[in-house]
């Protein structure tokens, strides 16, 4: 592994440099361990934890396939999926796997008894298989996490409607939480080159999907003009979907749970901020029965936030929590685009406020390889920016995922794998200096954040 770093890190490496690099026989990744799948029966969700669940392991090196690439990791980051994967719900991965390994002999590679995790990476090509062209070892790369397999017809207009559409990391092997990754090579894009190794892996999942849920067609097809509720909009999804609001002429209203997320969304840019906490929203009453009373409450609130205006489109993913206020809240004719439910799957609403009104409700699910490579190139071109907020070590993975667990992040959170430090691989220094308060904003706050509550 020394010398695949060295590589890197050497700014006189060629193609063939890397091309000739000795692969090792096994590699440190994290895992899970399918004979612990019921180590957290009867706990609530969030009694799990993740440090218990995920593990560091030496893993053997994975056969590489035709239109692969094996990718050398330098950092990579913690998504919801991550922490899904890390607590056993809604289902264990393992059936994931063992439901992709009946696919054919070279799928059969990821049924094992172990779960290589991660749905983002920042590295380096390795080696590429049989029938790849496009890339070669030594490209700098980012992977996106769509895995589709593109042999029926189902998936040739939008590549999410392949019937063989798995999340890379989640609902196969050997993600991006590792010194070494297995991806297909229409997963690569090239690196941001005025980004680090760990900024750079930060926006793929959730700028994607962000990308696809609000500002493709399809998804809610966002234009100049729109008002867009963003839930959770300092998270890593939300903190995108504000970028998005904004850049494209819209006005985010952005919900926040505390001042400081909603200083994060000023900081952004967005003005029509609500602090669900601090105006004490409670949209159930209990566990039953949700109050309507309360979706009234804060549709006034957006009214007068947009001067009287309901809003156009909701981003939506919290899920049960919120679902029943988001449909309630949204314009004659709007739209509700939901992915994820990271409060709960089985989402309730008054249907008559949909049907009567003409609203839809369109499911969203990450995005296709245009939309990923869209949405990667507005990043390279500054134009969006990651909203890292802290890094974590490969060690320290369990932790990063407790804390994505429990809501204490902000933005998103990396993970470094092989890359020694922090702040290594930027390439456009020119680039980086015009936008660095932007790149670093949500690690300062972050930092402030961290001060106030040693202070408290």
């Amino acid at each position: 592994m020394k010398e695949i770093l060295d590589a890197i890190l050497s700014s006189d490496s060629t193609s063939a440099d890397f091309a000739n690099v000795k692969l090792p026989e096994s590699y440190r990744a994290v895992t899970l361990h399918k004979d612990e799948e019921q180590m957290f029966a009867g706990l609530a969700s969030r009694d799990k934890d993740p440090r218990k669940s995920l593990h560091l392991d030496d893993v053997p090196l994975p056969e590489l396939g035709p239109g692969e690439a094996l990718v050398a990791v330098m950092a990579s980051a913690v998504n919801y999926n991550t922490v899904w994967s890390s607590i056993f719900e809604p289902v264990s991965t393992f059936g994931f796997l063992e439901r992709y390994g009946r696919l054919s002999p070279l799928t059969k590679r990821h049924d094992l008894p172990y779960h290589v995790l991660g749905s983002d990476l920042a590295g380096v090509v390795l080696r590429t298989g049989a029938g790849v062209n496009a890339w070669k070892p030594g490209d700098e790369v980012v992977a996106h996490c769509l895995s589709v397999e593109l042999e029926s017809s189902d998936g040739h207009n939008d590549t999410m409607m392949d019937p063989e559409q798995r999340i890379w990391g989640f609902e196969t092997n050997f993600g991006g939480l590792a010194q070494l990754a297995l991806v297909k090579t229409n997963q690569l894009m090239p690196k941001p080159a005025h980004l680090t190794w760990e900024e750079a892996a930060s926006p793929g999942l959730v700028n994607s999907t962000a990308y696809r849920q609000l500002v493709s067609q399809n998804g809610a097809g966002m234009k100049q003009g729109d008002n867009v509720l963003i839930w959770g909009a300092s998270g890593g999804l939300g903190s995108y979907a504000t970028q998005y609001a904004l850049a494209g002429g819209a006005t985010p209203i952005c919900v926040v749970s505390s001042p400081e997320k909603a200083d994060i969304c000023r900081s952004m840019g967005a003005e029509a901020i609500i602090d669900r906490s601090a105006e004490g929203y409670r949209f159930w009453k209990d566990e039953q029965n949700q109050d309507p009373r309360e979706w009234k409450r804060f549709g006034g609130r957006i009214r007068e936030l947009t001067g009287g205006e309901d809003v156009d489109i909701v981003f939506e993913h919290p899920g049960r929590e919120t679902f029943g206020a988001s449909v309630y809240v949204t314009r004659k004719g709007g739209t509700i685009v939901t992915c994820a439910s990271t409060s709960g799957f089985m989402h309730q609403y008054d249907n008559r406020y949909l049907w009567m009104s003409l609203k839809k409700i369109v499911g969203s699910h990450f995005a296709n390889y245009r939309e990923a490579w869209e949405a990667n190139r507005l990043v390279a071109k500054g134009r969006i920016h990651p909203t890292l907020s802290r890094v974590y070590s490969l060690e320290q993975t369990g932790q990063a995922s407790l804390d994505v667990h429990q809501n204490r992040h902000q933005g998103k959170v990396g993970v470094l794998c092989l890359a020694p430090e922090e702040g290594l691989g930027v390439r456009d220094a020119e680039l980086r200096a015009k936008h660095l308060p932007s790149i670093n904003l949500f690690r300062e706050l972050d930092e402030r954040s961290i001060q106030t509550s040693r202070d408290l």
